[in-house]
């Protein structure tokens, strides 16, 4: 197990340079300038700012240099912990994304508490009563649900409390450790729209691989014992059939750290999705760069615990 673990954090290494790597250079390659963007009003070219002004912020920032030395300063600061000021506020680029982590991160625990308390259910239910009533149900519901997109679930999640019930949504945002409540009235209904879809692609893996597992040999040797039917569902049957679910979970937890966009800018939640994008439209480059590697880092981890998950699940499972 301890060479397992030491290999894979190993595998960090080269992952996230590759990644930053990639950023730093397709960051470049995008049109526009970051000086413009953080100085000029509505205006575009040299002229607009001054060619003395326009040639000093450059050099300041590090941008009229070779793009190998730009990318070395950067690398070399981030690994001795300074990533850096944000071009467009001057701010300490960590400092911002310590304080949006967060809040990106409580709605991506929440969101996948949803998904897997909904789609685990209604996708053991739909495998044990394949070809039934609630099978059918459970099929068409997860198919429709998948179907939607967030964004459009989001908007009827707002505007279906607030016609019939006069409802809104708190939109500043409370810490729970503050006020729990407020806070769960503001994340909830974020986290239901995310977790919908993300809890239907729970329930069809979830079907899937518990049809496969019931009809293992195994399983008919627990019926064969006279063994009741909850209990070789829920100790013999579930738990190899979570291995694949695992597996989907840590991938959209990982994604739901970097893709909840539009859910935040919707329902008003200041994480890291509004950062990234705010970043983006304004060519802050140090800003955009330590998002996607804190993004790389957390996907690699997230992987490593999942595989880790499986000898849990799977005691004949074993890492060399």
């Amino acid at each position: 197990m301890a060479t397992y673990l030491i290999n894979r954090f190993l595998l960090l290494v080269p992952t996230v340079f590759l990644v930053s790597v990639a950023i730093f250079v397709l960051l470049r390659a995008v049109p526009g300038d970051a000086i413009f963007s953080m100085l000029s009003s509505g205006e575009s070219g040299e002229g607009a700012l001054g060619s003395d002004v326009y040639a000093q912020l450059r050099s300041q920032y590090g941008l009229d240099r070779p793009l190998w030395e730009q990318y070395l300063t950067w690398a070399l600061s981030v690994l001795r912990g300074d990533w850096g000021k944000s071009i467009y506020s001057s701010e300490s680029v960590f400092v911002e994304l310590a304080r949006r982590l967060p809040t990106t991160a409580e709605l991506a625990t929440l969101t996948l508490f949803i998904s897997m308390a909904i789609g685990i259910p209604v996708g053991v239910l739909s495998a044990v009563r394949q070809g039934s009533f609630l099978d059918y149900l459970g099929r068409i519901s997860t198919v429709a649900f998948l179907s939607m997109p967030n964004f459009w679930l989001g908007t009827l999640i707002i505007l279906v409390p607030a016609m019939v019930w006069r409802y809104f949504p708190p939109v500043t945002y409370v810490s729970p450790f503050e006020d729990p409540l407020s806070n769960l009235r503001q994340f909830l209904p974020p986290a239901l729209a995310l977790g919908a879809q993300s809890s239907a692609v729970v329930a069809r893996m979830t079907r899937s691989t518990m049809l496969e597992v019931l009809r293992q040999d195994y399983i008919r040797t627990a019926w064969a014992k006279g063994l009741r039917g909850s209990e070789i569902h829920r100790r013999h049957a579930l738990k190899n059939a979570l291995i694949p679910v695992i597996t989907i979970a840590g991938l959209q937890f990982g994604s739901l750290l970097g893709g909840t966009v539009i859910i935040e800018s919707l329902f008003g939640l200041p994480g890291l999705g509004q950062l990234a994008l705010a970043a983006i439209q304004n060519r802050d480059y140090p800003q955009v760069q330590a998002n996607v590697v804190i993004f790389a880092c957390v996907y690699v981890v997230i992987n490593l615990m999942v595989d880790l998950a499986y000898g849990w699940l799977d005691p004949r499972i074993r890492y060399g």
